[in-house]
């Protein structure tokens, strides 16, 4: 269990050092904005592309990973809602961004460079996977439901534009997309270019995880939820060891596979949740003390399965 500690100690540590920074300091949220510009747009892109680009392209085009992955999360997702819209008696707005705090995990700031951490390299393709679809499809379902919800004025046909623009020209979709056409046709990508991928790439782990940090000071507990106490289960502890029942039940996956993604699973709840709230106005203060809560907790179970996985008490 030490190791284990000693390889989640420099992440939970760097969004420790980001929280306290944000503290002591006490800069304006709008400080944060170009940090997040170039994680988002530089750093993350970077990093993806690099591990999509180096893949051979059959291992890109498991489908039935994809597949499994998103039905767990997806899961999930309708089980939450449903708890909220019928059993709860919440708005179908406040019961999607529950359902959103209990199956959107923050896999795109802390998914990759822990899961390579741990797993080492062979974890680069199906980190890249999970993170590319489940956002793909997190970015269409939630205007989809905020439409359904009446939160959404526009028109279907401008929905379905504004959505499929925001899918196809999100950084980290592009580059995976240009990763996979790398991969496809082979092409040698030059010395001069492979160092700035490398240089941005490194820089995308510790950017991430201060800037989570300094998101969460910024925004403090002020609400916390009746929901919480299954929402932070489901995230935390249901969603991994769903995702891990569904994969070894349908099986042939590389064990690496199957530890990644339970690994990605049992990260905390996205801060993307708090801003489709805030997009929308619905749910934002307790989306905020879920982001805050589940990131705190995390630091035991994330613990935990990252014992069970490597430990092989969690057969593959």
């Amino acid at each position: 269990m030490a190791a284990i500690f000693g390889l989640l100690m420099p992440f939970f540590g760097l969004i420790l050092i980001g929280y306290a920074a944000a503290r002591i300091t006490r800069q304006p949220a709008e400080a944060l904005g170009w940090l997040n510009t170039f994680i988002i747009y530089a750093a993350l892109p970077a990093l993806f592309f690099k591990l999509v680009a180096r893949t051979p392209i059959e291992e890109l085009t498991r489908v039935d990973f994809i597949a499994t992955d998103l039905a767990a999360t997806y899961l999930v997702f309708a089980v939450i809602f449903a708890i909220g819209c019928w059993i709860r008696k919440n708005s179908v707005a406040d019961s999607t961004i529950q359902a959103f705090a209990g199956a959107y995990g923050n896999i795109g700031y802390m998914g990759p460079g822990l899961a390579l951490l741990a797993f080492g390299e062979k974890a680069a393709v199906p980190v890249a996977l999970i993170v590319c679809f489940e956002n793909a499809l997190h970015f269409i379902v939630a205007p989809a439901m905020m439409a359904l919800a009446g939160g959404d004025k526009r028109s279907p046909g401008q929905l379905a534009r504004d959505v499929a623009r925001k899918v196809a020209l999100h950084p980290f979709i592009l580059s995976c997309a240009a990763g996979f056409l790398v991969a496809a046709l082979a092409v040698p990508i030059p010395t001069a270019m492979q160092g700035l991928v490398d240089y941005l790439a490194q820089a995308a782990a510790p950017c991430a995880l201060f800037a989570m940090g300094v998101t969460l000071a910024l925004r403090p507990l002020k609400r916390v939820p009746a929901e919480i106490f299954y929402i932070v289960p489901a995230k935390l502890i249901v969603h991994p060891l769903l995702v891990y029942g569904l994969l070894t039940w349908v099986g042939g996956f590389d064990p690496v596979w199957i530890s990644s993604a339970v690994l990605l699973a049992a990260l905390p709840t996205a801060t993307n949740v708090f801003v489709i709230g805030q997009q929308y106005g619905v749910w934002q203060e307790r989306a905020s003390a879920t982001i805050l809560l589940t990131t705190v907790a995390s630091v035991a179970t994330v613990s935990v399965f990252l014992y069970l996985l490597k430990s092989g008490l969690l057969p593959l």
